[in-house]
């Protein structure tokens, strides 16, 4: 996957564009490559992917991919054969997806208005919210992702209809709720994505405000790196933060401080482009895994040193 510029730059003089591409020039040869690796995916039959929301990983590298088809959760090993899949009855409208220490499987999905946890072989565990819209405690309207703490406490970006974040104990109690409609520091406008980093702070993809909102465990704000559309947020086996900015068509990796260190990708059909990359994360080997929700498929990528 080679530079491409940021279609928010198209407006921009093109000399001013060139010149950038030269300056980006040597950042990108100097770092490393993602390969794509087409037709990795196995499906039996004559089985088809629908729009792809979501895809995870768990402890023996067996990938997760939650879709918007029948048999929404589909899990493939390593080597990308098919091994099982379940969710037909209770799944509605696939969104996000995640996999925890335990290798328990989480989901959000914005039909039922329900976060789900299920085990390693599908059995459901855990049921969150009444199946109806609200903004009660017991509630979501359309939750978007999930994060883990180290107690085994978790964190909840809802989501599309309310502009908040829930965290709450491993059982399912309500502990904490932060967040309003807004542009201010703490406010929201679709709180898409939520990772923990490796310092203990909470990453929120506050998409269409196009930025990163940081925060502490108790939902204290800490800082604000804008610039960009975070639909997903991954990070790698180094603790880098990768971002899925499906306005771009584009996937980024962010310096620690925030700010832009390198993007791949452009709009398009063929390996290494993407059609509205949604979700993202990585596997032990430092793989990664792109779910296209326009493009209804997941890339893998190689990363070539």
């Amino acid at each position: 996957m080679k530079c491409a510029p940021s279609p928010r730059r198209a407006r921009l003089a093109p000399h001013f564009i060139a010149s950038l591409c030269v300056w980006l020039a040597p950042l990108v040869a100097s770092a490393d490559e993602l390969r794509p690796v087409a037709n990795f995916f196995k499906l039996p039959g004559d089985w088809t992917l629908g729009a792809c929301s979501a895809v995870a990983v768990n402890a023996k590298g067996e990938i997760i991919v939650f879709h918007r088809g029948s048999h929404p959760l589909l899990v493939f090993d390593d080597q990308g054969n098919y091994l099982r899949s379940w969710g037909d009855d209770l799944v509605k409208s696939a969104h996000g997806l995640r996999v925890d220490r335990d290798d328990n499987i989480w989901t959000t999905d914005v039909g039922t208005h329900r976060v789900c946890k299920y085990d390693p072989t599908g059995k459901l565990l855990l049921s969150l919210g009444t199946g109806k819209a609200g903004a009660g405690d017991d509630q979501f309207n359309k939750p978007t992702d999930i994060a883990f703490g180290a107690m085994g406490e978790f964190f909840i970006t809802d989501g599309y209809g309310n502009t908040r974040v829930m965290q709450f104990s491993s059982s399912g109690k309500l502990l904490l709720s932060w967040g309003q409609p807004g542009k201010a520091a703490g406010e929201f406008n679709t709180p898409h994505a939520i990772v923990m980093d490796r310092q203990g702070r909470l990453l929120v993809g506050d998409r269409e405000n196009d930025r990163l909102q940081l925060f502490d465990q108790a939902g204290k704000w800490l800082a604000t790196w804008p610039g960009f559309a975070p639909y997903g947020l991954a990070l790698d086996k180094s603790g880098r933060v990768y971002v899925a900015d499906a306005r771009d068509q584009q996937l980024l990796r962010l310096t620690p401080t925030g700010e832009v260190e390198q993007r791949w990708g452009r709009k398009g059909t063929a390996p290494g482009e993407f059609d509205l990359p949604h979700m993202l994360t990585f596997d032990a080997a430092g793989n990664l895994f792109v779910a296209e929700v326009n493009g209804r498929r997941v890339q893998k990528f190689e990363v070539v040193p």
